[in-house]
């Protein structure tokens, strides 16, 4: 019987149409046979979230020599889910998610549509990583990482990951890298996040922003560390967010 090329589900949070995502199918199809299956607008800071109070639906775009594309109307993670139900002619060997305009490290894993995507395919057992580039514009050069991401997801289709984990890649926007890191998730926080706005009618409305604030900026072993020096920061995240440290504690309280 034929060996089959391995298959790879590609999403992303920017959707179908940006930049990122067609860059990434382009480092990935030496790897495999692709089928992407991304939303049909900008789904930023959906986190995991899934549509529950109105139906999904998604449409072939078209097909190439080893990529389909499909457009979903949901958010990263229904793409994930609905690419499982309806597309997928057997379970991928990978879950690729990105290549996102902006920063995902540190606290903003939390927040990421990218890291949803990623983080869905690893609750469906897969292998899954989250690829974003520290660049918002919508015609970055994700060139300098191209090799990277080819190669973290090569060795990641060889040898696979743990149950329940994923790897966070972040990469810093400069073309001299300087090689790959494996960090910890730098700890931080967000400030100033609202921007306060008054319309004609004299009403108020809200815009967010803010600024990242780092609580460990001299840990050399943190993502945010490794970006701001240059480095491919690859932060293994796992979606068991228990904190195993405080049973104890916490079984001396009830």
């Amino acid at each position: 019987m034929e060996n089959k090329r391995p298959l790879i589900l590609v999403s992303n949070d920017d959707g179908i149409i940006s930049k990122g995502i067609s860059e990434l199918i382009k480092y990935l199809r030496p790897l495999g046979e692709i089928v992407v299956m991304a939303p049909d607008t900008a789904r930023s800071g959906s986190a995991s979230a899934i549509t529950v109070t109105e139906p999904v639906s998604y449409k072939l775009l078209r097909r190439e020599v080893g990529v389909s594309f499909y457009k979903c109307s949901g958010t990263p993670a229904d793409c994930v889910k609905l690419a499982f139900h309806t597309v997928l002619d057997r379970k991928p060997d990978l879950v690729v998610s990105g290549i996102n305009h902006g920063d995902n490290s540190s606290v903003n894993v939390h927040y990421s549509g990218t890291m949803g995507a990623a983080i869905e395919g690893c609750l469906k057992g897969v292998p899954s990583i989250g690829f974003s580039l520290c660049n918002h514009a919508p015609d970055a050069d994700f060139e300098p990482g191209g090799k990277y991401i080819r190669e973290i997801a090569a060795r990641v289709l060889e040898k696979g990951l743990p149950s329940l984990t994923c790897l966070n890649v972040n990469i810093p926007d400069t073309k001299e890298l300087k090689g790959v890191r494996i960090c910890e998730q730098a700890k931080g926080l967000w400030v100033n996040e609202w921007e306060n706005l008054t319309n004609r009618g004299g009403s108020s409305y809200y815009w967010m922003t803010g600024e990242f604030e780092g609580t460990d900026i001299k840990n050399e072993k943190s993502d945010h560390w490794a970006l701001e020096n240059g480095y491919v920061a690859i932060t293994p995240t796992t979606v068991d967010v228990t904190a195993y440290g405080l049973i104890d504690e916490l079984k001396t309280w009830f």
